[in-house]
């Protein structure tokens, strides 16, 4: 695949964990895990009773009109982030999978200008990012949970 997973800033995990501040330099919320929240860090589901923080993160680089925050769950201990292939998120279903059953797609060219956005059932994704990645313009695709919000990964073409 053409497309590389990227890891939250080094930057911001401290800042939220150690400073409890956020990318919009709001505090956090420090909570206890439900059960099922997208840890972001981890990119896997949170486990009943994990101590979690609840913050706004940006996944843009630059400054822009398309630039935007969400919210992003982070096990409040740090650890190493865990980076599985795009190959094996995508494949992952059921209700413990890190990206569910459906998932909103956005490219992006590399003024992070959305190029094209799309809602699609998790099966799907595979083709439509192979579509973009066959599209020069495309220089990064979002992924987004659609009914909460939630930041779930931000991809950059390899190369």
């Amino acid at each position: 695949m053409t497309w590389r997973v990227q890891t939250l800033n080094d930057g911001f995990l401290r800042r939220t964990r150690e400073d409890g501040l956020d990318d919009l330099g709001q505090s956090v919320v420090r909570l206890t895990a439900q059960g099922g929240e997208p840890c972001r860090d981890a990119l896997r589901r949170a486990r009943p009773g994990e101590p979690l923080i609840l913050a706004s993160y940006s996944p843009f680089r630059q400054a822009g009109p398309y630039r935007e925050y969400g919210p992003v769950f982070l096990l409040a201990a740090a650890q190493p982030q865990f980076s599985p292939s795009l190959p094996a998120l995508l494949r992952r279903a059921g209700d413990d999978a890190y990206l569910g059953e459906r998932i909103a797609l956005r490219a992006y060219d590399r003024r992070e200008f959305m190029l094209e956005a799309m809602l699609v059932e998790l099966g799907l994704a595979a083709d439509l990012l192979a579509r973009w990645a066959a599209r020069p313009e495309v220089a990064s695709a979002l992924l987004r949970f659609p009914a909460h919000g939630c930041h779930a990964l931000r991809l950059d073409r390899n190369g």
